[in-house]
């Protein structure tokens, strides 16, 4: 049973149909399109296994997907590899207004965990190229971290005793929805399912003198790949036109615009694809902008008990304790 002012609260939609007093039901909103989907997986805080929810509004509560339909993975990896049938289904879950979990109740997890591949650009803003005087390159600069580094978009990053060196970068991070390989840049769109907001966190020494200058284990630490809160489903973002920030314990660090990219997001998906298959599941992390702390004067790095916030606009926010 329901309200009026409820459901409007709740789905804050002019798609909604609002409930009939007269017969006490929930009435279905309409989500016909992706446009309105935002995909998280979260764990009770009373308990249990983790499960897969979606919701309508940023911040707002969540539809508990995978509970409601048990043969709905609980992992969004899982759920991108099984078709386009199961996501109508959590189309119709969300449409039907059941099982309502309140934000409060749950510990946000990463909205994707073991993929298949973590793919990283780097030097793809042109403030983050201009501000270490160096040109812009002519073609995308691609290395890797290991997915067991991703975590959630609360959790503690943890300082390696082996590094002094932590950095922050804040990046728009693609998720990919369906297998891709030697695609055009002009098909690219089909293949992305969303886009949720990543830190590349990197151990500076590692990555630029330490391993004979390979960046992996400099980007692959142990929680160096905070990701979240949510998926956005691509239809609702321009992912070349939105505002991206960082804060390091409530000081603005890094302000920039997804629109300084030199390579831009379909470009990046066609190219890798032209030499790796790109599976459902897949992150692509996009580039950072100006404001990373190894080129500030004087340099600065991550220390215990800092906070660090990353935003991207249309997202959501982060924010990790440093430990």
């Amino acid at each position: 049973m329901c309200s009026t002012t409820t459901i409007l609260q709740l789905f804050n939609t002019s798609r909604l149909l609002i409930c009939n007093k007269s017969q006490h039901a929930i009435r279905k909103l309409s989500v016909s399109s992706r446009n309105e989907m935002r995909f998280v997986q979260y764990r009770l805080k009373t308990g249990g296994l983790p499960h897969l929810g979606g919701q309508i509004t940023q911040d707002g509560d969540i539809f508990d997907i995978s509970n409601v339909d048990h043969s709905i993975p609980n992992t969004l990896t899982k759920f991108l590899a099984t078709g386009d049938d199961v996501y109508e289904r959590a189309k119709r879950i969300i449409a039907s207004g059941k099982s309502v979990i309140p934000l409060k109740n749950v510990d946000l997890l990463p909205p994707i965990i073991k993929p298949d591949k973590v793919a990283c650009v780097g030097l793809n803003y042109s403030g983050h190229c201009d501000e270490q005087n160096i040109p812009h390159p002519r073609e995308p600069m691609f290395f890797s971290k290991f997915s067991s580094c991703i975590v959630g978009p609360y959790d503690t990053i943890q300082l390696p005793k082996i590094s002094n060196s932590v950095d922050w970068e804040v990046e728009l991070a693609v998720v990919i929805g369906r297998k891709a390989k030697a695609i055009r840049s002009d098909q690219a769109h089909d293949y992305i399912f969303g886009y949720t907001v990543a830190q590349d966190i990197s151990a500076r020494d590692w990555q630029k003198t330490r391993n004979n200058g390979q960046f992996l284990l400099g980007k692959s630490m142990d929680t160096f790949c905070p990701l979240g809160p949510a998926v956005v489903t691509k239809n609702k973002l321009d992912p070349n036109n939105l505002n991206i920030k960082s804060w390091v314990n409530g000081k603005l660090k890094q302000s920039g615009n997804t629109k300084e990219m030199i390579f831009k997001v379909d470009f990046l998906v066609s190219y890798l694809s032209q030499i790796v298959t790109l599976y459902p599941g897949d992150v692509i992390l996009t580039g950072t902008p100006a404001g990373v702390g190894m080129h500030r004067n004087p340099p600065e790095f991550l220390h215990k008990d800092d906070i660090l916030e990353s935003e991207i606009e249309g997202i959501g926010r982060m924010r990790n304790t440093i430990q």
